[in-house]
């Protein structure tokens, strides 16, 4: 028997899905029959990425720009059913050198972010449909303060945004290490030894991939019974104690 497409004549807008995690949830939600509108800050590179996927539309604009995000809601030719939001990634810095600057704008593109998107979707979002946010996993250590208290916050925000922009359905996606482009910069020449380390100790005993998060993201746009939950995709990393 051949299996229906689980999002046939719907419609998908991947914020940040010009590369990596955006990217290839936007590939599995078209495998998966849906149209696909991408958005990210880089036009050249999204136009890359439409041609890859068979995207229908793309908008390039800076998603924490609160009037660019707006405009860009407002323009929609019509009501989307799912909008997935990866957004940048994190700010790094021990407590002695946090910028004050970069830690509001480092807000602004995450717990904020997700904040707008909620309040820009109420009409164009279509009831049941999704929105969808990444953050990562439980993280502790120097440097990571903002990052922990951001993965920590986002779970109590999103159970409240499921309240109240309901019948809008609303998920957080939880990542550990994630094999992506955004692993590559931030880790540079690291790259392969915490890729070796992970395949070592990891209880999958691979790493994960923007695949991974890709079926995730296309499950809990498909699975209506689901609002306000936060996924863990680690690989079980968090199980493993640490050196």
């Amino acid at each position: 028997m051949t299996r229906k497409p689980e999002l046939a004549g719907q419609t998908v807008v991947v914020i940040g899905g010009s590369s990596g995690m955006g990217l290839e949830s936007a590939r599995r939600a078209r495998e998966e029959g849906a149209e696909v509108i991408l958005t990210g800050r880089n036009a050249e590179h999204l136009k890359q990425a439409a041609a890859d996927v068979g995207a229908r539309d793309v908008a390039a604009f800076d998603a924490t720009d609160p009037a660019a995000l707006g405009q860009f809601f407002a323009g929609l030719p019509g009501p989307v059913d799912h909008v997935m939001v990866t957004g940048p990634g994190p700010y790094y810095a021990l407590l002695a050198d946090l910028d004050h600057a970069r830690a509001i704008a480092d807000f602004d593109a995450h717990p904020w972010l997700a904040i707008e998107v909620a309040r820009h979707a109420v009409g164009r979002v279509r009831p049941g449909g999704t929105l969808l946010f990444m953050s990562g996993t439980s993280t502790r250590g120097p440097g990571l303060s903002l990052m922990a208290a951001f993965n920590a916050a986002l779970p109590a925000l999103i159970a409240s945004l499921a309240v109240e922009v309901a019948p809008i359905r609303v998920n957080l996606i939880a990542a550990g290490f994630v094999d992506s482009p955004l692993s590559a910069r931030l880790l540079g020449g690291d790259l392969d030894a915490r890729r070796a380390q992970l395949r070592a100790t990891l209880p999958i005993r691979r790493v994960v991939e923007p695949a991974d998060i890709a079926a995730l993201a296309v499950h809990l746009m498909t699975n209506t019974a689901v609002t306000g939950a936060t996924y863990d995709i680690d690989g079980g990393e968090q199980l493993v104690p640490s050196s």
